[in-house]
C-alpha cells in the first residue's frame, strides 16, 4: 500500500513508519522542515492548502500530528498549541483527501474525549464526548475530518503508549529505581494503556480493516493507577510504597495532572468485534516488553 502519514517524526509516528516500512509498504511523509529523503513533502497546514497531488494515488493517509498533552504546563498558550496543531492540520489533510478521492483516512484523536468515568463505569466508542478540555478538544479535532466525508475515516482514539521510550516511563523509571515510586492520588482511577507493538499494529490493521469512526487504541485489560505502580515495581524488582499527592502533582504539572488524577475504564470494543488480536494483553507484559525484562 502506499501511505501518506503526517506527524511522523514523533514518537507514535517514528514507531509506525518503521512498522509499515518492515511489512512492505510505501510510505510518503509529509513534514514541516525542508525535504530531505525522496520519501519526504514539505508541508505548512497554517498557511497553505495541502496540494491534492501529494496524496493522489495514495491507498491511505494517516494523520498524526498534534502536540504533546503532557510535555510542557497547560498555560493559556499552550492549550491553544494543542488545539490549533489538532485541528488546522486535521482539516487541510480531510480537505486533500476528499479533493484526490483518497478512500481511507486514519485519524488521530485519543481517550481524553471521554473525560473522567470514575471508578465504576465502563465506556466504548459510543460514549459521549466530555464537556472538559480534552473533550472538548477531541470533538473538534473529530469535527475537523468531516471534509473527507465520502472516505473510510477512522478516528484513532489512543491512550496511553507504552514502549521503549514511552515519556511516562522515562519520567517514572529512574524514581522507582531509586525507591520513591508510588501511586497518583489514591490509585483507583483507571488507567488506559496499550504497548506500542499493539498501537502500531492496530494501526497498520485498520489500514484494511472494514472498520469506520471511533476506534479506540486501549489495550484488553483494564486496570487502576494502583494495578499499573505495581505491574512497574515488579517489573524493576522495586518497592513502590508511596503515594503522591493530588495537590502535589497539580503543583508539579499544573493543569495537566488531571491525565495522571482521574481515569476510565476504556473497552476496545470496535478492535474486539473486528477480531484484532493483541500481542500483550496485560499492562506486566507490556512494561516487561517495553523495559527489556
Amino acid at each position: 500500500m502506499r501511505i501518506v502519514i503526517a506527524g511522523s517524526s514523533g514518537f507514535l509516528g517514528t514507531a509506525l513508519v518503521s512498522r509499515l516500512h518492515e511489512q512492505g509498504h510505501d510510505v510518503v511523509r509529509l513534514v514541516r522542515r525542508e525535504a530531505r529523503t525522496d520519501d519526504q513533502v514539505t508541508w505548512d497546514p497554517y498557511r497553505h492548502a495541502l496540494d491534492p497531488a501529494v496524496v493522489e494515488g495514495a491507498d491511505a493517509v494517516v494523520n498524526l500530528c498534534g502536540a504533546g498533552v503532557g510535555d510542557k504546563r497547560w498555560t493559556p498558550a499552550y492549550k491553544g498549541l494543542i488545539q490549533a496543531s489538532r485541528i488546522e492540520p486535521t482539516r487541510v489533510l480531510a480537505e486533500a483527501v476528499a479533493a484526490a478521492g483518497v478512500p481511507v483516512l486514519l485519524n488521530g484523536s485519543a481517550v481524553g474525549y471521554y473525560g473522567d468515568g470514575g471508578e465504576l463505569s465502563e465506556v466504548d466508542e459510543s460514549a459521549p464526548a466530555a464537556g472538559d478540555f480534552l473533550g472538548r478538544t477531541c470533538r473538534r479535532w473529530e469535527d475537523s475530518a468531516s471534509a473527507a466525508s465520502d472516505a473510510r475515516v477512522v478516528f484513532l482514539r489512543t491512550t496511553h503508549v507504552f514502549g521503549p521510550g514511552s515519556l511516562m516511563l522515562k519520567r517514572l523509571v529512574p524514581l522507582f529505581k531509586l525507591g520513591l515510586g508510588g501511586r497518583f492520588g489514591d490509585g483507583k482511577q483507571y488507567l488506559p494503556w496499550i504497548s506500542l507493538l499493539d498501537w502500531t499494529r492496530a494501526v497498520e490493521f485498520l489500514l484494511t480493516a472494514d472498520v469506520a469512526g471511533p476506534v479506540n487504541l486501549v489495550g484488553p485489560t483494564p486496570i487502576t493507577n494502583r494495578d499499573f505502580v505495581a505491574a512497574l515495581a515488579s517489573v524493576l524488582n522495586r518497592p513502590a510504597p508511596w503515594m503522591v499527592p493530588g495537590f502535589a502533582l497539580k503543583i508539579a504539572a499544573g493543569e495537566a495532572a488531571v491525565e495522571l488524577l482521574r481515569g476510565v475504564q476504556v473497552r476496545p470494543r470496535a478492535l474486539e468485534d473486528a477480531g484484532f488480536v493483541w500481542e500483550h494483553a496485560s499492562m506486566t507484559d507490556t512494561l516487561g516488553w517495553a523495559l527489556g525484562k
